[in-house]
């Protein structure tokens, strides 16, 4: 099979596509036939070597961390019955940037029917951040909410859920392409790559109730400054290079409930209830993933470069 391998940090390049034996599931195993693989933009930062201390990982390793597609084959104490069946999963430390997956039989999760494989891997990991965050945050209606770096996979499915709760969405996102998409969901728009942007979210909503901040550095920071007394902030995102802390002592004398992303790191449990939510949000039509681009796998190097050069719109997914 195919695989993308990375034996040293650095740019895009170090993802080579290498020619590999096929899994061979053992006990507690499945191999999946990989029909989408979901990429973050985090695993950039990883394959860097910029992700510790969150993601200590050191090469030789296979990049990716989730697919979507048909189970193949189990190993020995995994029910039969899951060969031929359409499922998504995490993939561990085995990878993802393959085209047969060997995973932990105990995270497979059915996928609908009604329900694509690449709407699968897209929800994969920010459909289940999305849903945590929003109850994290605790949207209300007539809630006014800032949603940062809401062009990309996840801010896609934080403006779409808040203007569900009945909030007033501001969505700031970089670029003609990414404001057209987050207006046409129903949300005001801001291009944060120009100078006045927090000034004209205060134009359009006044203070803000909630920002979920995907961004993180100095955007993050603005937006926190936009926040109403007794508002709701959180970090979650740190495309900038740094996660946007809120100083506890000024959250404090404005009342404000600050959060970081240590709240959506969910045990094993939280994480499957909360991926099967989304994937039944998605079958009734509830929650509608952005897939902005595909790229082959033999193309992820491309993928991570697009994502890098803030080139995509929604999610990136690759597809073997």
């Amino acid at each position: 099979m195919l695989a993308i391998e990375v034996d040293r940090f650095g740019g895009p390049e170090v993802l080579v596509p290498r020619e590999v034996p096929d899994p061979v599931p053992g006990a507690g195993e499945a191999v999946v036939d990989v029909a989408a693989a979901d990429v973050l933009w985090v695993e950039t930062m990883i394959r860097q070597g910029r992700g510790a201390p969150y993601f200590p990982i050191e090469p030789p390793y296979r990049p990716g961390v989730g697919v979507a597609g048909v189970v193949a084959a189990v190993g020995a104490g995994v029910d039969p019955g899951w060969v031929g069946r359409r499922v998504v999963t995490r993939t561990g430390a085995n990878g993802g940037y393959v085209q047969r997956a060997l995973v932990p039989a105990d995270g497979l999760v059915p996928v609908p029917d009604a329900v694509e494989p690449a709407v699968a891997a897209a929800l994969l990991h920010d459909g289940v951040t999305a849903l945590g965050l929003v109850d994290v945050v605790r949207i209300e209606p007539g809630d006014r909410v800032l949603v940062t770096a809401a062009g990309g996979g996840l801010g896609v499915l934080l403006v779409q859920l808040a203007l569900a709760a009945g909030a007033r969405v501001v969505a700031a996102a970089r670029g003609t392409a990414k404001l057209r998409r987050l207006a046409d969901l129903g949300a005001d728009t801001v291009d944060y790559s120009e100078p006045d942007w927090a000034a004209r979210v205060r134009s359009v909503v006044g203070g803000l109730d909630v920002v979920l901040d995907g961004a993180g550095g100095a955007y993050g920071r603005a937006a926190f400054d936009l926040l109403a007394p007794g508002g709701r902030f959180s970090a979650h995102g740190m495309p900038s290079g740094e996660f946007a802390v809120a100083d506890p002592a000024v959250a404090r004398e404005r009342g404000v409930t600050a959060t970081g992303i240590e709240r959506v790191q969910f045990s094993p449990e939280e994480f499957r209830r909360y991926l099967v939510a989304a994937l039944d949000a998605a079958a009734a039509g509830h929650l509608t993933p952005l897939i902005g681009q595909t790229f082959p796998l033999t193309k992820a190097a491309d993928a991570h470069a697009a994502i890098e050069a803030r080139a995509v719109t929604g999610k990136t997914l690759l597809l073997p």
